[in-house]
């Protein structure tokens, strides 16, 4: 799995699959719930530590098979295999505007929507209007408006849900202005976050009332490491792998960070990340 997660760590899977189509996707979640089986949906893997003794499952990947994008007057349709940045591109090249906080997140569609990935003031539920999912029972479905359930990083899809595609309605706008607001986030992103390093973004969700980066940071930990895992130096929100960390490392150094903040400021630090695999209690 390390070849196909941004902290570039990870065991193997049992089974990995990527499925060509939405239908193709629907018979096979059925066929693994029918027979019991343990899986996993993913995408591009850059919200995931998966265990170095990887998962004893099968991951279904929603990637490059089912990663069109189609524009229609100001609304894109996008499947759940398409890039962010391939999203952001369609919009500009149409002059829709609305998208450009999502053009520098490392993520695909459907992860974005299932945790309802935001940056820089946008994020998912400002712009998703409809969902086409697999559902519980294996059928394809569709959701729309609020039965999205959008919440800060998370949304009705937090389950046994897959998203298969979604609708994004935009608004028109000036082509050199979007640009211009891409080009300056993605600057900002670039001089801000430790891009150069692989990581899996922001490691944990922002405490209601804190700033998860500034607790790590005024609890001593910039620069702290835990094997070749690093709390970064540049933003202390990201964990990176520094040396050829194991995820053991990077899980560990997680730990350390949770328990060092807790104990100063008596604020617990949940993990953004996904955690695959047997890892012992976070």
């Amino acid at each position: 799995m390390k070849n196909h997660t941004s902290f570039k760590t990870g065991g193997n899977a049992r089974f990995f699959v990527t499925p060509p189509s939405p239908e193709k996707t629907a018979e096979l979640v059925a066929e693994l719930k029918k027979n019991n089986e343990k899986y996993i949906v993913i995408g591009n893997g850059s919200n995931l530590l998966v265990s170095d003794s990887g998962f004893d499952g099968t991951v279904v990947c929603i990637g490059r098979k089912m990663s069109d994008v189609t524009t229609e007057g100001d609304r894109i349709t996008a499947m759940a295999g398409a890039s962010l940045s391939r999203i952001a591109s369609a919009a500009l090249k149409n002059s829709l505007t609305g998208f450009e906080f999502a053009s520098g997140i490392p993520g695909s569609l459907g992860g974005a929507v299932v945790m309802n990935a935001g940056a820089y003031g946008g994020e998912m539920k400002d712009v998703v209007v409809k969902t086409t999912y697999v559902s519980e029972t294996g059928d394809i479905k569709t959701m729309a408006g609020d039965e999205h359930a959008f919440g800060y990083r998370r949304s009705a899809f937090t389950g046994d849900k897959v998203v298969l595609s979604s609708v994004i309605q935009l608004a028109y706008g000036d082509m050199a202005q979007i640009k211009h607001t891409s080009n300056e986030l993605n600057s900002k992103r670039r001089e801000k976050q430790p891009l150069e390093y692989p990581s899996a973004g922001s490691t944990f969700k922002r405490p209601e009332g804190y700033f998860a980066a500034k607790l790590i940071d005024d609890a001593g930990l910039r620069g702290a490491r835990f094997g070749g895992a690093m709390v970064s130096e540049k933003h202390c929100g990201f964990v990176i792998n520094y040396d050829n960390a194991s995820s053991s490392d990077i899980f560990n150094l997680m730990k350390m960070i949770k328990n060092t903040v807790y104990d100063k400021f008596g604020v617990t630090l949940e993990p953004e990340v996904r955690l695959i695999g047997e890892f012992p209690v976070f």
